[in-house]
C-alpha cells in the first residue's frame, strides 16, 4: 500500500493561565492513497486541532506528521508554504471564494498560484469542471450562486492542483440537506473518478457515511475506528450513530 499521511505520537498543549489543555493527546494513524476517511468527535475533542496540525495551521508540541517522505513538522516558514500550495486542497465550512472574481478564475488561481504553465490552466479548470458538474456557474462570481455551488467550486479549486491530500472542515455545516447530498456526491466523484484521497471533520453522521472509514476522536484520543468495507452505507450511518449515541452525541440528520 502507499501511506500518503503517517501521523506518530502526536500531542498539541494549549496552556492557560497555569492549566494544560491537551487537545491532541498522542494520537497517530496512517492515510494510504486514495482513502476518503472521515474524522468524527464531540465539540473539544480534538478533531478539528488534529486537522489544523495536519494542515500545518498549527504547529505541534509533540511527534511527527509525514506527507509522502517529508516530516512537515521540521520544514520551515518557507518550505511550509511551498508544501501547503503543492501538497494540500482546502475545502471549509465558509467556501472561502473570492468575491471579485467568477468560479472560473476562482479555480484557476489555484493554479496559477502552483505556477502552471498558462496554456495548462484552461484545459484543467474546464476537466475538473466537467467532472463536478459546475460548468453552467463559470461564468458567475459567488454572490451569483447558491451556498451548493460555491462549494462545489471550492471543491474544484482544491482538487484541480492534484494534491496529495484533501482537507475539508465541516463542508457541509453550512449547507441544506439537497445542497448537502450535491455537494457529498461531489466528494465522491473527487475521490473514485480523480483518485483524491480526502480527510473529512464532520460532526454529522450523515455526511460521514459517505466516507469509506471513520476515526472517532474523544479527548484528543482515537476512541474507535470504523471501516465501511463492502456495506451499505444506510448499514455503515447505523454503525456510526451506534458509536455517536455511545459518545453521547445526538443524530443531526436522518438517512
Amino acid at each position: 500500500m502507499d501511506t500518503i499521511l503517517r501521523v506518530e505520537n502526536l500531542d498539541k498543549f494549549y496552556k492557560n493561565k497555569g492549566s494544560l489543555t491537551k487537545a491532541v493527546n498522542h494520537i497517530s494513524f496512517e492515510v494510504e492513497r486514495g482513502e476518503y476517511i472521515g474524522i468524527m468527535g464531540a465539540s473539544g475533542s480534538g478533531k478539528t486541532t488534529l486537522l489544523n496540525c495536519i494542515s500545518t495551521i498549527d504547529n505541534v508540541t509533540a511527534g511527527h506528521i509525514y506527507v509522502g517522505n517529508s516530516d512537515i513538522t521540521t520544514l520551515n516558514k518557507q518550505e511550509l508554504s511551498k508544501f501547503r500550495r503543492e501538497a494540500l486542497g482546502f475545502i471549509f465550512q465558509d467556501f472561502n471564494l473570492l468575491d471579485t472574481l467568477t468560479a472560473r478564475d476562482n479555480i484557476a488561481l489555484a493554479l496559477a498560484i502552483k505556477g502552471e504553465a498558462p496554456k495548462n490552466v484552461r484545459r484543467k479548470v474546464e476537466a475538473v469542471a466537467q467532472t463536478l458538474g459546475i460548468m453552467e456557474v463559470m461564468n458567475k462570481y459567488p454572490y451569483e450562486m447558491s451556498g451548493g455551488q460555491r462549494q462545489r467550486v471550492a471543491c474544484a479549486r482544491a482538487i484541480v492542483t492534484e494534491p496529495e491530500l484533501v482537507l475539508a472542515d465541516e463542508p457541509t455545516g453550512a449547507l441544506d440537506s439537497k445542497s448537502a447530498g450535491m455537494l457529498l456526491e461531489s466528494f465522491q466523484m473527487m475521490n473514485e473518478k480523480m483518485g483524491a484521497t480526502i480527510l473529512m471533520v464532520t460532526h454529522d453522521a450523515f455526511t460521514a457515511s459517505h466516507c469509506k472509514r471513520i476515526l472517532f476522536i474523544k479527548d484528543g484520543k482515537i476512541f474507535n475506528e470504523l471501516v465501511r468495507g463492502n456495506n451499505s452505507r444506510k448499514y455503515f450511518f447505523d454503525e456510526i450513530m451506534q458509536v455517536v449515541s455511545f459518545l453521547g452525541g445526538g443524530q443531526s440528520h436522518a438517512i
